[in-house]
């Protein structure tokens, strides 16, 4: 399973702010310092935002913090929320299923398991966590 560039930035984005410990920081300086797009980014903060993980701030002094400390937001979260899907083939969506066995088969059943694992393993981590370690 690979990420997408968006959940990397959302990342790298909200580990770079619990650095700061609750200083303010701007889309172009953290664009500037990670060598990203600043318009992805914003993109990014868009999406965080709405999901209740950072604060914004509009205007010449604004800027973006944590909404919640480290401690406080799931890994699992942030990812489902950055994420498109997590469907590994086709018969995950039952919409766009293209295969005859869809519904009646181990693959399914298995590449299953395995996503909820993985989402699992997210889901014990913070960010916090994230910080601690890197």
């Amino acid at each position: 399973m690979r990420l997408t560039i968006f959940t990397d930035l959302a990342l790298r984005l909200l580990m770079d702010l619990a650095r700061r410990g609750g200083q303010q920081a701007t889309i172009p300086d953290i664009a500037r310092r990670y060598d990203m797009s600043a318009n992805h980014l914003a993109k990014v903060v868009v999406r965080l935002a709405s999901c209740g993980v950072l604060h914004t701030v509009r205007g010449r002094h604004g800027g973006i913090t944590l909404a919640r400390a480290p401690a406080q937001i799931n890994i699992g979260e942030v990812v489902r929320a950055s994420e498109p899907d997590f469907c590994m083939v086709d018969c995950f969506d039952a919409e766009h299923a293209s295969c005859c066995y869809a519904g009646n088969c181990g693959v399914q059943r298995v590449l299953g398991r395995a996503t909820d694992a993985y989402l699992g393993a997210l889901d014990r981590l913070t960010l916090a966590d994230l910080v601690l370690s890197a």
